[in-house]
């Protein structure tokens, strides 16, 4: 998951068979390029490839960044990106709580309420709770899933 391109999925809107049939859609224009990812064992469109542009996001830069509150405590970390019906980031899930990977759980944040930031070439995630709230989210358990 980590390879999949965080900015064309995070705006990838239904396009036309003409705009499927295009060369590749760069950075945040690949929103146009079709519906999204199949779900199934079978492409529904030609293959397409997406020039990424510098400031475009890919997951592997933003699993584990830490996630920080307006008081610039550490409150949590990105664990994982979901995506819905293949289409759209739905939720960013946040390892909150524990020490060294003991005790921590995960809650699912809405994307628009998570801002991101290159501090200095380090990328961070804001919030605006405290750690105390985080921790009371409603908790996502992943052996829940399929």
């Amino acid at each position: 998951m980590k390879t999949i391109i965080l900015a064309a999925l995070a705006s990838i809107s239904i396009g036309s068979t003409a705009l499927a049939q295009e060369a590749a859609a760069t950075g945040a224009d690949a929103m146009l390029a079709g519906p999204g990812i199949t779900m199934g064992n079978a492409a529904t469109v030609p293959l397409k490839y997406v020039e990424i542009k510098d400031a475009d996001l890919v997951t592997s830069k933003l699993i584990g960044v830490n996630i920080y509150n307006k008081s610039n405590e550490d409150v949590g970390e990105i664990a994982d990106i979901v995506i819905g019906d293949g289409k759209s980031v739905i939720g960013i899930v946040a390892s909150v709580g524990g020490f060294l990977g003991l005790g921590e759980s995960y809650v699912v944040i809405d994307p628009a309420s998570l801002a991101l930031a290159d501090d200095n070439g380090t990328w961070k995630a804001y919030v605006d709770t405290n750690k105390d709230d985080l921790s009371k989210a409603p908790k996502f358990d992943y052996s829940r899933l399929k």
